[in-house]
């Protein structure tokens, strides 16, 4: 997880890659709107969101090693943004996955698993919004070094909802 967060972090410091202040700063507010859900809190959105992140991290390895390389970078370019996108659930998890995530998402936070299904189409394109920060802005694919760390990570140590707080606390001290 400390990778994908230094990767971010060196995505920020380097103008031929995507990130920057403003683009982290609407993934962490949106993170926010959706804390204020009722019936969520700032601990119970992070815990969805590791959720999430390990499943698209999973589909996208999935997508990777059985279409092309640079599918899961194509999925993650198309689909990141900061607001509500159903086809995202789809075209990046597929049925299969969504179900899984929904189940696993349920008996990670409590939440009724039909408040997680609802949340997915947020929750995707955030976790792929933050993915697209390693991105070039050349437009070279095969150069996200964000996505390459993050599809590298272990499944049992790793953390999106801590990398992004560790995002958003950056942020802070900038």
């Amino acid at each position: 997880m400390k990778g994908l967060f230094d990767q971010v972090v060196g995505a920020l410091n380097n103008p031929n890659q995507q990130a920057n202040p403003n683009q982290i700063g609407s993934i962490v507010g949106a993170l926010q709107q959706v804390s204020n859900t009722p019936g969520l809190d700032a601990n119970t959105t992070q815990a969805l969101v590791n959720v999430v992140g390990n499943h698209v991290r999973t589909a996208l390895t999935q997508q990777q090693q059985s279409n092309n390389p640079t599918q899961a970078e194509n999925l993650v370019s198309r689909f990141s943004g900061t607001g509500a996108n159903p086809e995202a659930v789809q075209c990046v998890l597929g049925e299969k996955e969504t179900q899984a995530t929904i189940e696993d998402g349920a008996r990670a936070t409590g939440l009724n698993p039909a408040t997680v299904q609802a949340l997915l189409p947020v929750l995707i394109p955030l976790v792929l919004n933050f993915l697209q920060t390693g991105a070039s802005t050349q437009n070279q694919t095969g150069s996200n070094s964000v996505l390459q760390s993050f599809l590298q990570g272990s499944g049992s140590g790793f953390d999106m909802g801590s990398a992004l707080s560790m995002a958003s606390q950056l942020l802070q001290s900038r």
